[in-house]
């Protein structure tokens, strides 16, 4: 029995079949608390009905985090304090990068706090860099040989960060965790995870760092922050990285309850593109008779004219097939395709738009984040659609702007009417470059 598989984790044990410890090192924990009318389950701390969690014989299981395996009354804990037994190797930083004044000032604040173990906020823009704004905090994390992870709720976004992080941090051992991994797990100093598989940890690592914090389904899950608040040492940090921070988020900063570093400039040190807003007030009704707004036909073929490439965002897979249908009536001989979620070729769709196959994609909020297309612009028929929030459509306006050759890109928004989720993206958008104006004067001065 490799004893390392334990340190700071709760590692799942048939009690029936295990009788007795194997190492007296190794601490038994219970699974469920039962109690009158209701368990609660000491993995995703999620309080369940007797009647709904009731296995045969008096036992009880938990439903709602089965997917990491059935935690039941017939099970135990397996787990080991985190002793944090690495050795470091030097140079312990091998990235050689350059950051901006404004990143560097932002690095140092964060690696401060990290220092200091403290809740902290990176309210970064989109396209702000803040994957290398970590790399000083987290080097120093790691030559006091403290245990780090980095958790993000999607697959896609660790497995972007895995590569990126072995170049930068190339003597560390890390290991990468995620429901589709096929690799055993072992005993590292770095993690990168997804944020479910926090749960699989407890009172394990003296930093984490989650991103994209805004993101489904951590936002909206008790569970998973309470997985992240279980998987932290209790005097641990926590760092938070987003461009789009919650409600819940910007009330503990005004509160002094959670510190905050902004950034509010990209790389490239331009503003945000603003968002233009447009009436389209039947906009379906058009779609349906094959044509489309006539404001948004004429940003199209000013944006082809201009030879400037860009994104049509739609509000759900089902106005897919009736737009596209009315772009190629109105745009004829123009290079596109739709893609969306469940797209069984939406990978190779997306790298056709980056090797410059198409001219725009129709999309639905699938690509508001995680991908980068150089100067385009940005469109979203129905922006004040529900199913757009108000983070989403930050995100889906972030997409634009983001090269340095073209930082600026046209972001407009259709809407039937001027609604909560429209204005407050708008206003947000505004706050930052407020922000941004500031930083501005700052650099010119330094």
């Amino acid at each position: 029995m490799d004893k390392s598989n334990y340190y700071g984790r709760r590692v799942l044990v048939n009690w029936v079949d295990q009788q007795q410890q194997a190492d007296p090192a190794i601490k038994v924990l219970p699974t469920i608390a039962v109690h009158a009318q209701t368990i609660r389950c000491y993995r995703c701390n999620t309080e369940t009905s007797k009647r709904l969690a009731a296995l045969p014989n008096g036992e009880y299981y938990c439903p709602h985090c089965i997917n990491l395996g059935r935690v039941s009354t017939l099970d135990k804990f397996y787990h080991v304090p985190e002793p944090n037994q690495f050795t470091v190797k030097k140079p312990v930083l091998s990235w050689h990068g350059q950051l901006s004044p404004l990143q560097e000032r932002a690095a140092k604040q964060v690696a401060s706090r990290m220092k200091d173990h403290q809740r902290q906020l990176l309210w970064a823009v989109t396209g702000a860099g803040k994957t290398e704004m970590m790399f000083k905090g987290l080097a120093a994390c790691l030559a006091r040989r403290e245990r780090i992870a980095i958790a993000s709720p999607r697959v896609d976004v660790c497995l972007e960060l895995y590569p990126r992080l072995q170049v930068a941090f190339v003597n560390t051992d890390m290991a990468i965790l995620h429901a589709h991994q096929e690799l055993p797990y072992h005993y590292a100093q770095l993690t990168i995870c997804t944020t479910h598989q926090l749960l699989r940890f407890y009172h394990a690592f003296d930093n984490l760092i989650i991103d994209e914090v805004d993101a489904f389904p951590f936002a909206a899950s008790p569970a998973l922050f309470f997985a992240s608040r279980q998987a932290v040492k209790k005097n641990g940090g926590i760092l938070y990285l987003t461009a789009t921070p919650s409600t819940g988020m910007i009330k503990q900063v005004r509160r002094q309850q959670l510190a905050v570093t902004y950034l509010p400039l990209r790389y490239h040190g331009a503003l945000l593109p603003t968002i233009h807003r447009y009436l389209a007030p039947r906009w379906r009704h058009q779609i349906k008779r094959g044509t489309l707004p006539a404001s948004l036909l004429r940003r199209m073929r000013l944006a082809v004219a201009n030879k400037h490439r860009f994104l049509l965002f739609v509000p759900h897979v089902d106005d897919l097939a009736s737009v596209a249908a009315a772009c190629r009536r109105s745009l004829a001989g123009l290079k596109f395709t739709t893609v969306h979620a469940s797209d069984p070729h939406r990978l190779s769709k997306v790298q056709g738009m980056r090797d410059h196959q198409y001219t725009f994609l129709i999309t639905t909020s699938i690509l508001e984040r995680g991908v980068t297309f150089p100067e385009i612009d940005v469109l979203v028929l129905g922006a004040d659609d529900e199913i757009f929030s108000t983070a989403a459509l930050v995100q889906i306006a972030g997409r634009a702007g983001r090269s340095a050759k073209r930082p600026t890109g046209h972001v407009g928004f259709w809407v039937s009417a001027h609604r909560k989720n429209v204005q407050q993206a708008v206003r947000q958008i505004n706050s930052m470059n407020r922000k941004g104006r500031d930083c501005q004067s700052e650099v010119s001065h330094l």
